[in-house]
């Protein structure tokens, strides 16, 4: 019999290595059922890299910088919300929180921002094959999803770019733009995810300070 604040779906099983090396106590506990209220932080956790990506600007002229304001709060997700799949339910919260700022008139960032939103996750859920016995192997699966989420923004955004797409001359001409930003999307993407890694996870599973 399932409980009001559960849904009973045989996806979105529990990843124990997330789980162990979460610096924060998991929404669900470990049970198998999916639990409304983690549902609902997923929703919020893909909303909120959205809302940053799209609203907070630094301007700090650094081409593929934005790809923080995405991985931090999926990471902060996955912390609360350990399982395999939660990435996925975060990126399409992501883009619906884009489509509702776009029909509200909100300026969106550029073509780069949303498609590090829409595969920031995926990639996650993907990289944590990889990093299924936690420590290292688990940060490694952060970056390499961080860059790899970047390198899709740059062809996306250089694709823009060398086709004169609308929007795609922001930042100068492609010939202009592309040798600085191929460097700083990477370097970003590896920053952002190891970062990201570091603030929500331990290299160890142990007890919670």
């Amino acid at each position: 019999m399932t409980s009001f604040d559960t849904v009973r779906t045989g996806i979105l099983p529990v990843d124990e290595a997330l789980r162990a090396t979460s610096r924060l106590p998991p929404l669900g506990a470990g049970h198998e059922t999916v639990r409304r209220l983690e549902l609902t932080a997923l929703v919020l956790a893909g909303s909120a890299a959205a809302l940053l990506t799209h609203l907070l600007r630094l301007r700090l002229g650094i081409p593929g910088s934005s790809i923080v304001f995405a991985i931090l709060p999926l990471a902060l997700g996955f912390a609360l919300v350990p399982r395999r799949g939660a990435g996925a339910v975060m990126s399409g919260a992501a883009l619906a929180t884009t489509a509702v700022l776009g029909v509200a008139g909100v300026r969106l960032d550029g073509i780069g921002a949303v498609t590090s939103l829409t595969v920031a996750g995926p990639l996650l859920d993907l990289a944590w094959r990889w990093g299924q016995a936690g420590g290292w192997r688990l940060y490694r699966s952060f970056v390499l999803a961080g860059a790899a989420s970047n390198a899709a923004a740059f062809v996306v955004r250089a694709a823009a770019k060398a086709l004169e797409l609308p929007g795609g001359s922001v930042g100068g001409s492609f010939h202009a733009w592309w040798p600085r930003a191929i460097a700083t999307y990477a370097a970003a993407g590896l920053i952002a995810g190891l970062v990201a890694a570091a603030a929500w996870f331990r290299l160890r599973a142990g007890a919670r300070q």
